[in-house]
């Protein structure tokens, strides 16, 4: 299998050296490392070369690393029946930088498109219809960025007297508090019958 991935990886980027920045095979899995600009050229070739035939879009996500100054990397994942193989395509962005819409090619990379805008905030240029999916259209922010706290910024809560939902801050019902994590046991002042036994063991 891994032997059949390289065979493809040279193959794809001898024929596309302008878009394939890097690639490798690991995991019995090819991935193929792409710049924003040269993603559409990419996956055309992929979709239309006779020995890749990648015409199903399985999947689109993202991947958030703040600390990077291109801070998200945009993953696909395409199958090939025909060859019976996958790819991985990723391709690395700025928080300020949009990447191109595969809806031109793939249909179904809308919903997907929505969802890693939604869920990250990256923009897809070209999209027919880039809004949330997943969140209510007034939500503030994107949830899985890593920079967006556990509890949100507000909460909902149906409210009787006006007779509708209403947003409101975030208020904790206690303050922070530091979780040890440890089992009732690592934590133990006291010895129970047995421990010795651990001990001796050591």
């Amino acid at each position: 299998m891994d032997e059949a991935l390289k065979v493809l990886g040279e193959h794809i980027a001898s024929r596309r050296p302008d878009c394939v920045a890097n690639w490798r095979v690991e995991l019995d899995q090819l991935t193929i490392e792409a710049a924003p600009a040269s993603i559409i050229g990419l996956v055309e070739f992929l979709k239309s070369d006779g020995t890749c035939r990648f015409t199903h879009l399985i999947d689109i996500t993202a991947v958030d690393h703040p600390e990077r100054e291109r801070r998200f990397t945009v993953v696909y994942h395409f199958l090939s029946m025909h060859q019976n193989q996958r790819v991985r395509v990723r391709a690395a962005v700025r928080e300020d930088e949009s990447i191109a819409s595969l809806t031109g090619l793939f249909p179904n990379a809308n919903w997907y498109e929505r969802e890693v805008f939604d869920m990250f905030g990256v923009l897809f240029t070209g999209h027919p219809d880039l809004r949330r999916i997943l969140t209510d259209y007034g939500f503030r922010g994107h949830p899985l960025r890593k920079d967006f706290p556990t509890t949100g910024y507000v909460e909902l809560r149906y409210d009787d007297a006006q007779k509708r939902v209403v947003y409101e801050p975030v208020k904790l019902v206690h303050d922070y508090r530091q979780y040890d994590y440890l089992s009732p046991w690592e934590g133990a002042k006291y010895v129970l019958p047995g421990d010795e036994k651990g001990e001796e063991a050591k």
